[in-house]
């Protein structure tokens, strides 16, 4: 899969074929975490031979996201921590097997800031999708700086 963006006519590569299944990316507020899920979401609905999902806390991406990508607000299913965020996704993904690209904004914001709980879920995420075959890439606030081993291999 090859994920591609244009940003005032210049084209750029988001992902790549060494995709790995589950991508995380960080940084401190304001660096464009956000805005580079948007291009992804919106560039995985052009050229997924699947479905494309993205969950967000709130429903701040509304009008960003192509009516084409099911777009989740957590906050309507009362997802509030780490344990929930795995199940939500673990029941999207044994509900639809045509998901093939699944996004995650916020996704520490979405576990309370709990971060052994948010380590744990991603280790437990990148084997459900591996199990499944789905791209997955999450966006969370935190410095560069202050990411774990267990981060850090997902970056």
């Amino acid at each position: 899969m090859c994920l591609q963006t244009e940003v005032k006519g210049q084209k750029s590569k988001i992902i790549s074929e060494d995709f790995h299944m589950l991508k995380l990316m960080i940084g401190v507020k304001g660096t464009g975490k956000t805005k580079t899920l948007i291009e992804m979401v919106n560039s995985a609905v052009n050229t997924s031979k699947g479905a494309v999902v993205c969950i967000e806390k709130g429903d701040k991406l509304r009008y960003d996201i192509k009516y084409q990508a099911r777009l989740i607000n957590t906050e309507e299913f009362m997802v509030a921590d780490a344990q929930s965020l795995y199940g939500f996704v673990a029941g999207i993904l044994a509900s639809n097997h045509d998901v093939t690209e699944l996004f995650i904004d916020s996704a520490l914001k979405i576990c309370n800031n709990d971060m052994a709980s948010f380590e744990k879920m991603l280790d437990e995420l990148a084997a459900l999708v591996a199990k499944t075959g789905t791209n997955l890439f999450i966006t969370s606030s935190m410095p560069a700086e202050e990411a774990s081993e267990t981060i850090k291999k997902y970056l």
